[in-house]
């Protein structure tokens, strides 16, 4: 079994959102309801969120909220004790409409206390 003394090197959440590797969807996610943190990866951010070149008529928060809503009914939808939900939204890259699957996780914070990730399907 390993120990802390075999520990080459921790990221903790706090690092990762630091560093930009995590996004934190803050009061959004409050205001939907969340209770626990949300963050997106940067990798979901990018996709997701930020605004395409040329986007006209939308904003970084909207197409936050386009991701939080449809991930917010996933979780109502699951059984309590589900840890992990995959629910599709649907952006706007210029005048395309695409549709993304994204995976949330639940899981503990550097604290223990919960917190939400959200990520592409192919990212852990």
């Amino acid at each position: 079994m390993f120990t802390e003394d075999d520990l080459i090197h921790t990221f903790t959440r706090a690092e990762a959102l630091q560093d930009g590797v995590l996004i934190d969807a803050g009061p959004l996610a409050r205001e939907l309801g969340f209770k626990c943190p949300v963050a997106l990866t940067a990798a979901a951010w990018h996709d997701c969120v930020t605004l395409p070149p040329g986007a006209t008529g939308q904003d970084e928060r909207g197409r936050l909220w386009d991701v939080l809503w449809p991930m917010h009914l996933a979780v109502r939808r699951a059984e309590k004790s589900c840890t992990k939900v995959r629910f599709d939204v649907v952006v706007r890259t210029g005048e395309r409409r695409v549709r993304k699957t994204l995976r949330a996780v639940c899981g503990p914070a550097d604290d223990g206390s919960p917190c939400v990730t959200v990520m592409l399907p192919e990212e852990d």
